[in-house]
């Protein structure tokens, strides 16, 4: 395979294990929402959603190792502990989300099926596609994401081609802050700690790179594959906003999708939809079960035992939970989010960081403060809101639910002047 081919096949792999459930759904959502202010949400949702979640694919291309090396410089007993966070939130949230958005959107209307049933068959496949993981990067990259691209691109085509052009008021309080909020809800940056690895891993299978053409290949698939992602949101964001009025007020995510894919593509919307949706939903549930399991295997000195354990273990859980509505999932997943989220992106950001920048004292220093002030963000999704309005009222940007930004950027610069002059006075 030449090396333009290779870089593309593994930019689309990039692609489609990034473009799940969340990123499906969500965009048409936000542009509904957005009306008018639909460019601000559209570049607050590509923060979190593209910008933080390559920048980990550039890490991962950095590090070449598995997720305990993101967190380590904090201490080790600290990113065992992250490491198991984050996958159990993976397996038990953004995963089994594909099979109930896979049922809901692309079963349901066409078929008088049970969600359990949907979602067994669903993970079954997902299982037979981890078992099978060194040919995960030809499989997806080769054939399903061409597949995805197409389909998106004719939606947003024709959508833009057709559409009144008539954007209406914004439905949003804060635009800028809440499409970087929906953004978490792409579970993306964990993904990218998550995928990064079966990616790296999966290069590790096929050949015998060396460390700089690995690292050359993972950043340059990055650029491609969030370029492809930066294309999508914002075309299915301003599709949303133009096509507002068609929709009512109380229209929900995956109403709006339905809606969106049959005023451009008419009645073979909802079958293109539902090929759409499966494909979308599926490879982001193997990326996940095969990194998940690619890890534990790595813990139990590369048992194949312990991979094909947690890869049931992985399914079974999507099994269940997938089995529930989207909406009650994502209404499970934000508590946790809010307070996982933070802490991942900031460890993407040291990681990507120069070694000068970012030493263990920094690392330290950071995560706590980001950790520490991402409780408020937390808790007032988990109590009652005026038990911490005092402390929302207190901290900058805690009302939109940001709260750990400001302080962790001031503990940055902090410790790392004190490094530098320290170093200087000597």
């Amino acid at each position: 395979m030449n090396r333009n081919k290779e870089v593309l096949v593994t930019a689309f792999a990039l692609f489609s294990l990034f473009f799940g459930a969340g990123n499906l759904i969500l965009p048409p959502y936000l542009g509904f929402k957005s009306g008018e202010y639909w460019v601000l949400v559209a570049i607050g949702f590509s923060i979190t959603a593209v910008l933080i979640p390559v920048l980990g694919i550039f890490a991962h291309a950095k590090l070449q190792g598995t997720m305990f090396d993101f967190a380590k410089k904090v201490s080790p007993v600290f990113s065992g502990i992250y490491c198991f966070v984050v996958y159990a939130i993976a397996i038990s949230l953004p995963s089994p989300r594909t099979a109930s958005v896979t049922h809901e959107m692309a079963i349901a209307p066409f078929f008088n099926t049970n969600a359990l049933v949907t979602s067994s068959v669903y993970f079954f496949l997902v299982f037979v596609f981890a078992i099978n993981r060194n040919k995960i990067l030809d499989l997806i990259g080769k054939f399903l994401t061409p597949l995805i691209g197409i389909i998106l691109l004719s939606i947003i085509g024709v959508g833009l081609i057709t559409s009144p052009f008539e954007v209406s008021q914004t439905l949003l309080k804060s635009p800028f802050s809440e499409g970087i909020l929906e953004g978490y809800q792409t579970f993306d940056a964990i993904g990218a700690v998550v995928v990064g690895a079966v990616i790296v891993i999966s290069l590790n299978l096929k050949n015998t790179k060396t460390y700089q053409e690995k690292k050359d290949l993972i950043t340059k698939a990055g650029w491609v594959a969030g370029f492809g992602l930066i294309v999508i949101y914002a075309g299915l964001i301003l599709s949303g906003s133009l096509f507002q009025s068609k929709f009512p007020l109380e229209a929900t995510r995956t109403d709006v999708l339905i809606g969106l894919s049959k005023l451009t593509l008419g009645h073979i919307g909802s079958m293109v939809l539902s090929v759409l949706v499966a494909l979308a939903c599926f490879t982001t549930a193997v990326g996940i079960v095969t990194g998940t399991s690619d890890y534990v295997k790595g813990l139990f000195k590369g048992s194949q035992i312990a991979y094909v354990a947690t890869a049931v273990i992985g399914c079974l859980i999507g099994v269940l939970v997938g089995s529930y509505q989207v909406g009650f999932i994502i209404n499970i997943a934000l508590p946790a989010l809010m307070f996982i989220y933070p802490i991942t992106i900031v460890l993407i950001l040291l990681n990507v960081l120069p070694e000068k920048y970012a030493s263990k004292k920094v690392f330290r220093a950071v995560v706590f403060t980001t950790f520490l002030f991402s409780v408020p963000d937390f808790l007032k999704h988990i109590i009652e809101l005026e038990k911490v309005q005092y402390l929302i009222d207190y901290i900058p940007l805690a009302s939109y639910s940001l709260a750990w930004v400001l302080p962790a950027i001031l503990i940055f610069v902090l410790f790392n002047v004190l490094y530098f002059k320290k170093n200087i006075i000597r």
